[in-house]
């Protein structure tokens, strides 16, 4: 894949993400992680990934901060650092095909049953649930970019409601991408420095032009539109990821 292809296929899908994110609350890392695992590898390409949701997080934080839920952030925040550790480990002890296979299937199973699951999940409440969402969301943000899917059945099993939901996911996932970016340096299992400064440009020019335009699209497409054709995105992208790392053990 030449340079030009590599740029444009980056600012394609971070644009993409980012829009999608500010519409139904999560999309950045959902069609964001698997394009650029295959492009940098499910090393580098996952830590781009945190380090532009962190970046999102902060900004899309600004603007619905009122929406937030404190309670509920101030359990599952602590939480996602907990799981934020073993995913670092893992990440840097798997060869890069096996860990394209395990991430992979970690979006897969996230999508399945965030999707497919949902209807079958009961009401729940307390500190333990959410702890335990954030413990997984932690660990699947660390290896797969993805903390949003944990959240959503914890959120799901609560009932909060879409505009506490959306607002509450993104100081979580600032959190979860702070953690997993200094957590993963500090052990030496990834570096940004391997990323090509003008990926990182270009991907935050992209991040900024995805907010911006999901700001005006968000009043007029609904959140479930929006979120169906993010979890469509990002399970073509899980299934590629398989096959990827599948064709890389042979």
């Amino acid at each position: 894949m030449s340079g030009g292809v590599i740029v444009a296929v980056v600012a394609a899908a971070v644009f993409a993400g980012a829009l999608l994110q500010r519409v139904s609350g999560m999309g950045l890392g959902l069609i964001s992680a698997p394009i650029l695992m295959v492009i940098f590898g499910p090393v580098e390409g996952i830590l781009l990934v945190n380090a532009l949701a962190l970046i999102n997080a902060m900004a899309s934080t600004a603007t619905q901060h009122r929406d937030v839920d404190w309670k509920a952030f101030g359990v599952i925040a602590p939480a996602l650092v907990l799981g934020v550790v073993p995913g670092s480990f893992v990440v840097r002890m798997l060869p890069s095909a096996p860990l394209l296979i395990v991430v992979g299937a970690f979006l897969l199973a996230a999508l399945g049953v965030v999707t497919l699951g949902k209807r079958y999940i009961p009401h729940i409440t307390g500190w333990i649930p959410a702890g335990i969402a954030g413990v997984i969301g932690g660990f699947m943000n660390t290896v797969a970019g993805v903390a949003g899917p944990a959240i959503t059945v914890y959120a799901q099993a609560a009932r909060w409601n879409q505009r506490a939901y959306a607002a509450t996911l993104q100081p979580l996932f600032f959190v979860a991408g702070a953690a997993s970016l200094s957590i993963k340096s500090a052990i030496g299992a990834g570096s940004v420095t391997a990323i090509p400064t003008m990926v990182w440009g270009v991907g935050v020019a992209s991040l900024a032009l995805g907010l911006v335009a999901g700001l005006k699209v968000a009043p007029r497409v609904s959140r479930d539109l929006g979120r169906a054709v993010a979890l469509g995105l990002a399970a073509l992208g899980g299934l590629t990821a398989i096959v990827r790392g599948a064709i890389g053990l042979m």
